[in-house]
């Protein structure tokens, strides 16, 4: 007998098929993820456990032990110690580019301190994880059995977002790895769209939309080859380097600040590597080394010997530290338990393919529900309307049974009709409105057809898909963190160290150039013309800048567009030069005209921008929707034909908007009631506009401010903004400025401070340089005065403040403001012919 269970075998093939069955378990259970939701089995188990503990991001955090205890003793069996690190890594903002999971606790830090034991850390889900476990009990996944046969758990997660790109993946398995680096939401989401509309798109147009990784402590990607190639093979190495800036201190001394590091870096380390550094002598111009980093970011300080050479300490840095290091992308991952390495459009694929999936299986689960509740429904309506018989029916019979047979008998119900009757008490039958059946039976009809309609076009399917990625990237997307450089990586050391303090300056023709600050501060005590434009009678500055060549600018465009482009590839040229035409710059079309350029840098706490529309339309967006930096620029509003762009204007959501139209009406309500949405979105009425008119000029009040109209034959005003009261958004408004024949349509409104000037162009004329102190001051409604003198064919055509620096050079008060227009830098001789009326 013993004998019978004793099983002859080779050794070899005993230890080769063990070894097999062991390297399966280890690929399949733990190492690699799943290309659909993009999750090893562990972190799918505890975000299943969590979701089913209820743990969701409204309710209070518990305990990660019991967490913890709940994954190992219900789906994962195997080390505490496994789950908890799974379930801190999930936690930890530097990481995962979006956690899953939010921690109350020491979770551990970028220095690589680990996380307190879990009997004191406690946790929820973060709302994105919620993403995730959307719609899963709704029969869109597969469940199976888990490791004792007591519980079900889901093979895959629904999976909304998708988390193979979002946050990338790392495992080493038996004989293979995974390496995927981490993305941004907004850019695989705008990918994923376009794949959904063109399935037949190339890497270079999915590239377009996705860049590259986007990693969750920022740094800089040096190169675009290795994202390439490891988009188009699956594998490939990124260059990644920390991000390193200069700052001059007292005395003329340096320092060098790093403010952020590679991915996957220790910021201990790094400190380590450039301490031993200094002392092997491989970096002496290093005198000191401090760690300044605190809640709000990163910041070492790296301190030069007076005269040191800033490039030479650069070079060490980058070559002997974690500064610059490699991520090797390897994406591999299961496709139906079989491993596999993915192209980026292979990984877009079976995600839409999981999700068309996941939509389909939704859709029939809900239409079966509104199906059975529909026909429980036509049920209680038959019962209705014979009430008395049914109810002496019930009463009339001793058995349940006998009850439920005699009413389907006599109402033709069905057997579950008639138990819905039975199962409901008398009074609640009794109290049960026909019209109220009705409406809800019609309303289950409608959703049974749209959902038979999904079921049966793909087309339809596809747009649900594209729908729910819209809604998850207008509600969780955000502006990129790493950025794209070009070159090779010793060819950025000169670039990194010669960030300075420069004057970016834009004509009204629509050119670019920049002048570095101690140059305009030359000129500007000098007394020369700054800008060199009093050779071009029709231009003339209308934005000028303080920036850094670090930074970027966004500009805004009539048609809509948007545009980011970096302040060091705006060309530095002579003086006599207008600079770069931004067509070329850009990528402008030709005719489009600017509207407004902002300073990102310069508008950290307003993180929304309000838009404005030639229309009425108005939208508030936030402002990291408009990171990406791409020639041809973006979508940042979609317009109606014949309607234009008119303001874009910083929003931090306290203030008011008031606008004003060719009419001379006025209207003033709240920021909050303009509705945040994403970047493509047309916007809301903001005011009521009668045949023929149009918004003329808008503004942000958050202060005491002064508007200033001007109509077009040269009439004009100024009103302090308290003067025009609140009311609510898609109004008619007050009248704000006395137009009338005599004085024209209004052609602009601006705010003003003390001391500024306005530019008026004119139709086929030079423009009028105006003070913004010789309006003459009033309430709404007054009738408008001359404040310039025109022939009598002539017409301003709108109205910009005169170009003054804005922003503030390091260190330095706020900037003087630029001598500008048409009479600053001509000849006495070259004025405007237009006159203007003194005070």
């Amino acid at each position: 007998m013993q004998r019978d269970r004793i099983v002859m075998r080779l050794i070899e093939d005993e230890m080769k098929q063990s070894f097999l069955d062991y390297s399966m378990s280890v690929i399949v259970q733990r190492a690699l993820p799943d290309v659909r939701d993009g999750l090893k089995p562990v972190h799918r188990r505890i975000l299943y456990a969590m979701h089913e503990s209820n743990l969701s991001p409204t309710r209070p955090f518990k305990k990660s032990a019991t967490v913890v205890g709940d994954v190992l003793g219900k789906y994962h069996p195997h080390g505490d110690t496994a789950v908890y690190d799974a379930m801190v890594r999930m936690v930890q903002d530097f990481s995962l580019r979006y956690p899953l999971i939010e921690g109350q606790g020491n979770f551990g830090s970028i220095d690589g301190d680990s996380a307190a034991a879990y009997r004191y850390t406690e946790v929820r889900l973060a709302p994105i994880a919620t993403e995730l476990l959307a719609d899963i009990d709704r029969n869109t996944v597969d469940f199976v059995p888990n490791f004792d046969d007591r519980l079900e758990e889901p093979v895959v997660l629904p999976g909304k977002a998708p988390t193979l790109l979002l946050n990338g993946s790392s495992g080493i398995a038996v004989g293979m790895s995974t390496n995927i680096p981490p993305h941004n939401l907004r850019e695989v989401g705008e990918a994923a769209i376009h794949l959904l509309d063109h399935p037949e798109c190339t890497l270079e147009e999915l590239m377009e939309y996705l860049p590259g990784p986007d990693f969750p402590t920022g740094g800089l990607i040096v190169g675009r080859e290795g994202i390439r190639q490891s988009y188009e093979t699956g594998r490939g190495r990124i260059v990644m380097q920390g991000r390193i800036g200069r700052e001059t201190r007292r005395g003329g001394r340096e320092q060098l600040v790093i403010t952020e590091i590679p991915y996957a870096t220790n910021k201990t380390r790094i400190i380590e590597q450039i301490a031993e550094l200094t002392k092997k002598g491989r970096a002496p111009d290093i005198s000191d080394l401090r760690d300044e980093s605190d809640r709000d970011g990163i910041r070492l300080v790296v301190e030069l010997k007076k005269g040191g050479d800033a490039k030479k300490v650069v070079r060490a840095l980058l070559k002997w530290t974690a500064l610059q290091s490699t991520f090797g992308v390897i994406s591999l991952a299961l496709d139906n338990g079989i491993p596999r390495e993915f192209t980026l459009k292979q990984i877009l694929e079976h995600y839409r393919d999981h999700r068309v999936e996941v939509v389909v299986r939704r859709s029939r689960w809900e239409r079966d529900r509104a199906v059975e509740e529909a026909h429980i429904l036509e049920g209680l309506l038959v019962a209705l309307e014979n009430i008395a018989r049914v109810v002496e029916i019930i009463r009339g019979s001793r058995r349940r049974a006998t009850a439920a047979g005699k009413l389907r008998a006599e109402f033709k119900l069905t057997e579950r009709q008639a138990e819905a009757i039975l199962m409901m008490r008398l009074y609640r039958l009794a109290q049960l409105e026909t019209k109220e059946l009705r409406d809800r039976l019609g309303v289950l009809h409608a959703r049974t057809r749209e959902l038979e309609e999904i079921l049966g076009d793909p087309a339809r399917q596809l747009a649900e898909v594209r729908r729910e990625m819209q809604e998850l990237v207008d509600r969780y997307g955000d502006g990129r963190r790493t950025r794209i450089v070009e070159g090779k990586p010793e060819s950025l050391i000169e670039a990194m160290v010669a960030q300075e303090e420069v004057v970016v300056i834009v004509s009204h023709e629509g050119y670019a150039k920049q002048i570095p600050m101690y140059l305009y501060r030359r000129r500007l005590t000098s007394g020369k013309p700054v800008a060199g434009m009093e050779r071009f009678e029709d231009d003339y500055l209308e934005h000028v800048f303080a920036a850094n060549t670090a930074d970027s600018l966004l500009f805004f465009t009539e048609s809509g567009q948007a545009f980011r482009v970096s302040v060091a590839d705006i060309p530095e040229v002579e003086r006599s030069s207008r600079g770069r035409s931004l067509q070329q710059l850009l990528g402008m079309e030709k005719g489009d005209r600017l509207c407004r350029i902002l300073s990102p840098a310069r508008h950290v706490s307003e993180r929304h921008l309000a838009f404005v529309t030639e229309s009425g339309l108005v939208k508030r967006t936030a402002l990291d929707q408009f990171g990406s930096q791409r020639f041809g620029g973006v979508t940042a509003i979609n317009l109606r034909d014949s309607d234009r762009l008119l303001v874009v204007e910083p929003s931090d959501g306290t203030g008011d908007l008031l606008l004003a139209s060719s009419d001379g009406r006025v209207i003033r309500f709240a920021e909050e009631e303009v509705p945040e949405v994403g970047r493509t979105a047309q916007g809301v009425r903001g005011m009521k506009l009668a045949p023929g008119d149009r918004i003329v000029g808008s503004l942000v009040i958050r202060r005491e401010a002064t508007v200033c109209g001007i109509t077009e034959k040269g009439f004009g005003r100024r009103i302090q903004g308290d003067a025009f009261s609140s009311q609510k958004r898609d109004g008619r408004g007050v009248v704000g400025f006395g137009v009338d024949a005599k004085s024209g349509k209004l052609v602009g409104a601006v705010e003003v401070l003390e001391g500024d000037h306005l530019m008026l162009p004119i139709v086929d004329g030079r423009p009028v340089h105006l003070a913004a102190d010789r309006l003459p001051p009033g309430l709404p409604g007054d009738p408008l005065e001359r404040v310039a003198t025109l022939p009598e064919v002539a017409r301003i055509r709108g109205v910009t403040l005169a170009a003054g620096v804005e922003g503030r050079a390091s260190g330095e008060d706020e900037m003087e403001t630029v001598a500008v227009g048409p009479t600053a830098e001509t000849a006495e001789g070259d004025a405007t012919q237009f006159d203007l009326i003194s005070e």
